[in-house]
Protein backbone atom coordinates (compact mmCIF):
# COMPACT_ATOMS: atom_id res chain seq x y z
CA UNK A 1 0.00 0.00 0.00
CA UNK A 2 1.42 3.58 -0.84
CA UNK A 3 -0.32 6.15 1.76
CA UNK A 4 0.38 9.77 0.46
CA UNK A 5 1.67 11.85 3.38
CA UNK A 6 2.34 14.96 1.50
CA UNK A 7 2.09 16.97 -1.39
CA UNK A 8 1.95 19.74 -1.47
CA UNK A 9 4.18 22.51 -3.45
CA UNK A 10 5.43 24.60 -0.07
CA UNK A 11 3.43 24.93 3.48
CA UNK A 12 -0.02 25.63 4.60
CA UNK A 13 -2.31 24.60 7.38
CA UNK A 14 -3.04 21.41 6.14
CA UNK A 15 -0.38 21.55 3.47
CA UNK A 16 2.55 19.63 3.74
CA UNK A 17 5.42 18.55 1.21
CA UNK A 18 5.97 15.56 -0.62
CA UNK A 19 6.20 12.01 1.33
CA UNK A 20 4.28 9.23 0.56
CA UNK A 21 5.10 5.83 2.59
CA UNK A 22 5.36 2.14 0.82
CA UNK A 23 4.12 -0.20 3.51
CA UNK A 24 5.33 0.88 6.68
CA UNK A 25 9.09 1.08 6.23
CA UNK A 26 9.61 2.92 3.02
CA UNK A 27 9.92 6.40 2.33
CA UNK A 28 9.62 7.87 -0.55
CA UNK A 29 11.06 11.56 -0.23
CA UNK A 30 10.85 13.16 3.28
CA UNK A 31 9.11 16.48 3.19
CA UNK A 32 7.17 18.00 5.84
CA UNK A 33 4.63 15.06 5.44
CA UNK A 34 6.32 12.69 7.58
CA UNK A 35 5.73 14.37 10.35
CA UNK A 36 1.76 13.24 9.88
CA UNK A 37 3.26 10.07 11.12
CA UNK A 38 3.14 8.98 14.93
CA UNK A 39 6.41 8.30 16.90
CA UNK A 40 5.96 4.56 16.42
CA UNK A 41 5.28 4.87 12.78
CA UNK A 42 8.58 6.84 12.28
CA UNK A 43 10.44 4.11 14.03
CA UNK A 44 9.22 1.17 11.44
CA UNK A 45 11.20 3.10 8.88
CA UNK A 46 14.06 1.40 7.23
CA UNK A 47 14.27 2.81 4.37
CA UNK A 48 14.13 6.33 2.38
CA UNK A 49 14.36 7.30 -1.08
CA UNK A 50 15.06 10.26 -2.05
CA UNK A 51 14.17 12.14 -5.49
CA UNK A 52 16.69 14.98 -5.18
CA UNK A 53 18.12 17.81 -2.72
CA UNK A 54 15.61 20.34 -2.82
CA UNK A 55 14.62 21.34 0.49
CA UNK A 56 10.46 20.09 0.33
CA UNK A 57 11.84 16.69 -0.25
CA UNK A 58 14.41 16.18 2.47
CA UNK A 59 14.19 18.39 5.50
CA UNK A 60 12.34 15.91 7.73
CA UNK A 61 15.11 13.04 7.33
CA UNK A 62 17.38 14.87 9.96
CA UNK A 63 14.41 15.68 12.68
CA UNK A 64 12.96 11.56 12.04
CA UNK A 65 16.74 10.35 12.80
CA UNK A 66 16.93 12.27 15.55
CA UNK A 67 12.99 11.12 16.63
CA UNK A 68 13.84 7.45 16.57
CA UNK A 69 17.79 6.96 17.94
CA UNK A 70 16.84 5.45 20.83
CA UNK A 71 13.53 3.21 19.74
CA UNK A 72 15.61 1.55 17.09
CA UNK A 73 18.08 1.04 19.85
CA UNK A 74 15.41 -1.57 21.19
CA UNK A 75 16.54 -1.34 24.91
CA UNK A 76 19.96 -2.81 23.96
CA UNK A 77 22.38 0.46 23.81
CA UNK A 78 24.20 1.78 20.41
CA UNK A 79 25.61 -1.21 19.43
CA UNK A 80 22.40 -2.57 19.14
CA UNK A 81 21.01 0.28 16.86
CA UNK A 82 19.09 -0.70 13.58
CA UNK A 83 20.29 2.15 10.97
CA UNK A 84 17.45 4.05 8.50
CA UNK A 85 18.60 3.46 4.82
CA UNK A 86 19.09 6.70 2.81
CA UNK A 87 19.11 6.53 -0.89
CA UNK A 88 19.70 8.94 -3.66
CA UNK A 89 21.90 9.91 -6.25
CA UNK A 90 25.29 10.52 -5.39
CA UNK A 91 25.19 14.31 -5.84
CA UNK A 92 21.89 14.23 -3.64
CA UNK A 93 24.22 12.50 -0.90
CA UNK A 94 26.80 15.06 -0.77
CA UNK A 95 24.33 17.82 -0.56
CA UNK A 96 23.35 16.10 2.24
CA UNK A 97 26.62 15.75 3.19
CA UNK A 98 27.67 19.15 2.61
CA UNK A 99 24.14 21.37 3.48
CA UNK A 100 21.91 19.70 6.14
CA UNK A 101 24.72 16.79 7.98
CA UNK A 102 27.30 19.65 8.47
CA UNK A 103 27.94 20.23 12.28
CA UNK A 104 26.06 23.51 11.27
CA UNK A 105 22.54 23.25 10.39
CA UNK A 106 22.29 19.95 11.48
CA UNK A 107 24.38 17.47 13.81
CA UNK A 108 25.76 14.71 10.97
CA UNK A 109 23.92 11.71 12.23
CA UNK A 110 25.81 9.70 9.75
CA UNK A 111 28.61 9.55 12.22
CA UNK A 112 26.03 9.49 15.41
CA UNK A 113 25.27 8.39 17.79
CA UNK A 114 29.05 6.60 17.06
CA UNK A 115 31.06 6.22 13.63
CA UNK A 116 30.72 2.74 13.91
CA UNK A 117 26.92 2.47 14.66
CA UNK A 118 25.13 5.29 12.51
CA UNK A 119 21.40 5.54 13.00
CA UNK A 120 21.81 7.07 8.99
CA UNK A 121 23.43 5.02 6.26
CA UNK A 122 23.55 6.73 2.69
CA UNK A 123 22.99 4.48 -0.23
CA UNK A 124 24.05 5.30 -3.93
CA UNK A 125 21.56 4.86 -6.17
CA UNK A 126 21.44 5.42 -10.08
CA UNK A 127 18.91 5.88 -12.98
CA UNK A 128 18.11 2.58 -13.81
CA UNK A 129 18.75 0.48 -11.17
CA UNK A 130 15.97 -1.76 -10.07
CA UNK A 131 15.73 -1.47 -5.90
CA UNK A 132 14.66 -4.54 -3.94
CA UNK A 133 13.51 -4.47 -0.77
CA UNK A 134 13.00 -8.07 1.16
CA UNK A 135 9.94 -9.56 2.05
CA UNK A 136 9.35 -8.66 6.14
CA UNK A 137 6.91 -10.00 8.06
CA UNK A 138 3.31 -10.47 6.12
CA UNK A 139 5.15 -7.97 3.58
CA UNK A 140 6.29 -9.28 0.64
CA UNK A 141 9.31 -8.24 -1.31
CA UNK A 142 8.94 -4.39 -2.75
CA UNK A 143 10.39 -3.71 -6.24
CA UNK A 144 11.27 0.38 -7.32
CA UNK A 145 12.55 1.07 -10.33
CA UNK A 146 14.75 4.27 -10.97
CA UNK A 147 13.23 6.25 -13.13
CA UNK A 148 14.69 9.99 -14.98
CA UNK A 149 14.08 13.32 -14.08
CA UNK A 150 14.74 16.82 -15.65
CA UNK A 151 15.02 19.20 -12.69
CA UNK A 152 17.35 21.92 -11.62
CA UNK A 153 19.72 19.81 -9.28
CA UNK A 154 19.86 15.96 -10.38
CA UNK A 155 16.80 14.24 -9.82
CA UNK A 156 14.83 10.90 -10.39
CA UNK A 157 11.17 9.47 -10.26
CA UNK A 158 10.39 6.13 -8.78
CA UNK A 159 8.26 2.97 -9.95
CA UNK A 160 6.80 0.76 -7.29
CA UNK A 161 5.97 -2.46 -8.95
CA UNK A 162 2.51 -3.76 -8.33
CA UNK A 163 -0.30 -6.42 -9.14
CA UNK A 164 -1.82 -3.81 -11.47
CA UNK A 165 1.40 -2.29 -12.76
CA UNK A 166 3.39 0.39 -11.65
CA UNK A 167 2.38 3.54 -9.19
CA UNK A 168 4.84 6.02 -10.87
CA UNK A 169 6.22 9.40 -9.15
CA UNK A 170 8.08 11.58 -11.46
CA UNK A 171 9.46 13.45 -8.87
CA UNK A 172 10.18 16.93 -9.64
CA UNK A 173 10.55 17.48 -13.39
CA UNK A 174 9.94 19.60 -16.40
CA UNK A 175 9.40 18.29 -19.77
CA UNK A 176 10.99 14.95 -19.65
CA UNK A 177 11.46 12.71 -23.09
CA UNK A 178 13.43 9.96 -21.64
CA UNK A 179 10.68 8.94 -18.70
CA UNK A 180 8.56 8.03 -21.37
CA UNK A 181 10.70 6.53 -23.34
CA UNK A 182 11.48 4.21 -20.19
CA UNK A 183 7.84 3.85 -19.21
CA UNK A 184 6.78 2.64 -23.23
CA UNK A 185 5.13 -0.89 -23.55
CA UNK A 186 5.24 -0.99 -19.25
CA UNK A 187 1.96 -1.17 -17.89
CA UNK A 188 0.88 1.95 -15.68
CA UNK A 189 -1.59 1.91 -13.23
CA UNK A 190 -1.02 5.16 -11.43
CA UNK A 191 1.19 7.72 -12.41
CA UNK A 192 1.71 10.54 -10.10
CA UNK A 193 2.85 13.52 -11.69
CA UNK A 194 4.37 17.16 -10.70
CA UNK A 195 2.48 20.54 -11.93
CA UNK A 196 3.87 23.41 -9.99
CA UNK A 197 2.54 26.21 -11.60
CA UNK A 198 -0.59 27.86 -13.86
CA UNK A 199 -0.01 28.64 -16.94
CA UNK A 200 0.46 32.53 -16.22
CA UNK A 201 3.59 31.41 -14.94
CA UNK A 202 4.89 28.90 -17.24
CA UNK A 203 8.15 31.03 -17.35
CA UNK A 204 8.43 30.22 -14.24
CA UNK A 205 7.66 26.76 -14.35
CA UNK A 206 10.69 26.78 -17.68
CA UNK A 207 13.31 28.34 -15.62
CA UNK A 208 12.46 26.06 -12.91
CA UNK A 209 12.32 22.95 -14.06
CA UNK A 210 8.66 22.32 -13.37
CA UNK A 211 5.29 21.36 -15.14
CA UNK A 212 2.59 23.59 -16.05
CA UNK A 213 -0.81 23.11 -17.82
CA UNK A 214 0.17 23.04 -21.02
CA UNK A 215 3.45 21.48 -20.92
CA UNK A 216 1.77 18.82 -18.73
CA UNK A 217 -0.53 18.18 -21.66
CA UNK A 218 2.44 17.55 -24.39
CA UNK A 219 3.89 15.60 -21.68
CA UNK A 220 0.82 13.51 -21.38
CA UNK A 221 0.73 12.75 -25.23
CA UNK A 222 3.50 10.75 -24.99
CA UNK A 223 2.16 8.51 -22.34
CA UNK A 224 0.84 5.30 -23.97
CA UNK A 225 -2.97 4.16 -23.09
CA UNK A 226 -5.52 5.96 -20.75
CA UNK A 227 -3.99 5.79 -17.06
CA UNK A 228 -5.19 7.30 -13.88
CA UNK A 229 -2.86 10.77 -13.71
CA UNK A 230 -2.36 12.70 -9.99
CA UNK A 231 -1.33 16.03 -9.55
CA UNK A 232 1.16 16.83 -7.39
CA UNK A 233 3.25 19.75 -6.14
CA UNK A 234 0.85 22.69 -6.70
CA UNK A 235 1.50 25.62 -3.99
CA UNK A 236 -1.31 26.15 -1.25
CA UNK A 237 -3.81 28.70 -2.90
CA UNK A 238 -3.09 28.05 -6.23
CA UNK A 239 -4.71 24.47 -6.03
CA UNK A 240 -8.06 25.86 -7.68
CA UNK A 241 -6.45 27.64 -10.09
CA UNK A 242 -4.27 25.21 -11.22
CA UNK A 243 -6.84 22.39 -11.64
CA UNK A 244 -8.84 24.60 -13.37
CA UNK A 245 -6.49 24.63 -16.28
CA UNK A 246 -5.78 20.93 -16.37
CA UNK A 247 -9.48 19.99 -15.68
CA UNK A 248 -9.61 22.15 -19.77
CA UNK A 249 -7.32 20.11 -21.33
CA UNK A 250 -7.95 17.34 -23.82
CA UNK A 251 -6.56 13.68 -22.80
CA UNK A 252 -7.67 10.14 -22.89
CA UNK A 253 -6.22 9.97 -19.42
CA UNK A 254 -8.33 10.08 -15.89
CA UNK A 255 -6.77 13.31 -14.15
CA UNK A 256 -7.28 13.98 -10.72
CA UNK A 257 -5.63 16.02 -7.88
CA UNK A 258 -3.47 13.86 -5.32
CA UNK A 259 -4.68 14.38 -1.82
CA UNK A 260 -2.62 14.17 1.64
CA UNK A 261 -4.11 10.89 3.06
CA UNK A 262 -4.58 9.12 -0.22
CA UNK A 263 -4.26 5.31 -0.35
CA UNK A 264 -3.30 3.47 -2.99
CA UNK A 265 -4.61 0.19 -1.77
CA UNK A 266 -2.95 -2.35 -4.56
CA UNK A 267 -0.86 -4.46 -2.68
CA UNK A 268 2.62 -4.39 -3.95
CA UNK A 269 3.87 -7.84 -5.96
CA UNK A 270 5.14 -11.03 -3.87
CA UNK A 271 7.26 -12.53 -6.51
CA UNK A 272 7.18 -15.52 -4.30
CA UNK A 273 4.38 -16.65 -6.17
CA UNK A 274 5.30 -15.55 -9.66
Amino acid sequence: MIRVLGCSGSIAARCHTTSFLLDDDILIDAGTGVGELRLDELARINHILISHSHLDHILSIPLLADSVIKLRMGGGGPTALQPVHVHALPETLQALRDHLFNGVIWPDFTRLPSVQHPILVFHELAVGDVLSFPARGALPERVVHVLPAAHTVPAVGFGVETPLGWWVFTGDTGPNPELWDVLAGQKIAQLVIETAFGDEEAYLAEISGHLSPQTLAQELLLLDGEVSVYITHPKPGEVPAVLSQIRALDTRHVIEPLREGQRFHAPVVDRRQM
